[in-house]
């Protein structure tokens, strides 16, 4: 009787402990993913050029800490933004979403440039993003991470649209001036202190307070941007310096230097607080350099850079305008010192943080991206289930005595890339495959391939709901 009882209290124990550590595996398994989930520390220049890094082939601009990035991680040669210039690329970050259903396209309203002496009226830009859209921030604090956000927001300036009112647990926002510049909220900071430095500084505080529980750190620099202003001792490093490949600016040099600075301090500091592994860093830029421009015959003084090989310059849809560094780094889970020419655009960063954080996207708002996260830890060998990308740009910008762009659209499918010109209807076919800088339009030669592309185009704009410029009885110049 007591063996039997024995046995029977033997089976009970085994059986309870099995269940145990079932439900404990269960339980790790659920929390395994959330576990797992990386912190995320987002880069972002402003108006630096594809080329303007030493590991995208400059010989002049000195680059080593973005270029131990690279080198530690994966590469996107094919790296684009959704706007040309600074404010759509942002609203399209922070949203998800392509221009058309955000209403920005451009920065300031449709009266920045003489858009009367023209055949079309442009559509009106929107200036600030939507308050209903639920921005990037705001999906990841949801999903359980601290977020903040240091430097040029660019998306609304007052108290609403404050990047702390669209999902920031803190937020500092500065733009136009690298020293003696001004932040909202106001903090006050010692004299002669540099933008880039500061921000940094800033960015630093954040990690070392939110080391312990996942977090989104947001660093937009005002670096590159005008007005090109540099710290002397970095200045006077490159005054001697050969020019090499259009590249020959000491102060936009030292500009660039600086921005390498804090990329190398944020990463110093990861590796300090052995953050490294469980985090993802991504360095980027919000559209291409400002430079390009004589070449498309304009006459313009302010051309700091070039972005050769790709054609024109910030402003344009061309690659020059469009094309940027993007570089991503995840030690144990991004092979390193990998490249690839997938194709990648800005509105695919939202769903591909929201895959790597285990966050839901948000209701009734539609991401126009896919999550790219196969293809990172893949490096590069898994490209994401899209085929096209798009651009839609129906407003004017000057430059010089001409202009950078008038209303216009691209698509890209494969290595073609089709611009459409809204004024007279033009077409522009190219295959960056074999003429990256986009010297010989194919749409003459390639019938076919230029009507597929634009019939493509079009349905997206039809699609998407894209407002297109109106006629206009233009005016003579003032």
């Amino acid at each position: 009787m007591q063996t039997t009882l024995r046995l029977q209290f033997c089976a009970f124990l085994f059986l309870a402990i099995g269940a145990l550590q079932l439900t404990v595996a269960v339980v790790e398994a659920a929390d395994g993913p959330k576990a797992q989930r990386p912190n995320i520390v987002f880069i972002l220049a402003d108006d630096l050029g594809w080329t303007d890094l030493g590991c995208q082939g400059s010989k002049y601009y000195e680059t080593p800490n973005i270029d131990r990035l690279a080198e530690a991680g994966l590469r996107f040669t094919s790296g684009y933004t959704c706007g040309p210039n600074c404010q759509p690329t942002r609203a399209a970050l922070m949203s998800g979403q392509y221009g058309p259903r955000t209403g920005v396209y451009t920065v300031g309203s449709i009266e920045r440039f003489p858009w009367r002496t023209r055949s079309l009226r442009p559509v009106d830009n929107v200036q600030q993003l939507p308050l209903a859209k639920t921005t990037l921030a705001g999906s990841l604090k949801q999903a359980g991470y601290a977020t903040g956000m240091f430097g040029k927001w660019h998306l609304g300036d007052d108290e609403e649209h404050h990047p702390l009112r669209r999902g920031f647990d803190e937020a500092l926002v500065t733009m136009g001036k690298h020293v003696e510049f001004v932040t909202k909220p106001k903090v006050d900071y010692p004299a002669g202190t540099y933008l880039a430095d500061f921000l940094t500084n800033q960015s630093l505080d954040f990690i070392r307070r939110h080391k312990d529980e996942p977090f989104f750190l947001y660093l937009p620099h005002f670096g590159v941007h005008a007005p090109h202003d540099a710290k002397p001792e970095l200045k006077n490093k490159f005054a001697t310096k050969p020019a090499a490949g259009g590249h020959n600016n000491p102060t936009y040099a030292a500009m660039i230097a600086s921005v390498d600075e804090s990329v190398g301090r944020v990463v110093a500091l990861l590796d300090e607080l052995h953050l490294s592994e469980k985090t993802l860093v991504i360095f980027a830029s919000d559209n291409g350099g400002v430079g390009g421009y004589t070449r498309e015959g304009l006459n313009t003084k302010n051309e700091p850079t070039d972005n050769a090989p790709l054609r024109s310059g910030k402003g344009s849809l061309y690659e020059g305008g469009v094309r940027v560094p993007f570089i991503f780094k995840w030690p144990g889970r991004i092979p390193t010192g990998t490249t690839t020419d997938v194709p990648i655009i800005s509105v695919d960063l939202f769903p591909t943080f929201l895959e790597l954080a285990g966050g839901s996207p948000p209701p009734d708002q539609p991401l126009d991206g896919v999550s790219f996260v196969s293809c990172l830890t893949s490096g590069g060998q898994t490209p994401p289930s899209r085929d096209a990308l798009f651009w839609h740009f129906p407003g004017y910008l000057g430059g010089g005595d001409g202009w950078r762009t008038t209303p216009a659209g691209a698509i890209r499918v494969g290595e073609f890339k089709l611009i459409e010109f809204f004024e007279d209807g033009r077409l522009e076919l190219y295959d960056l495959r074999q003429d990256l800088g986009q010297t010989k339009n194919l749409a003459s030669a390639m019938p076919e391939k230029t009507k597929e592309l634009h019939g493509r185009l079009v349905a997206w704009r039809k699609q998407i709901g894209a407002s297109m410029p109106t006629p206009n009885e233009p005016v003579a110049k003032e």
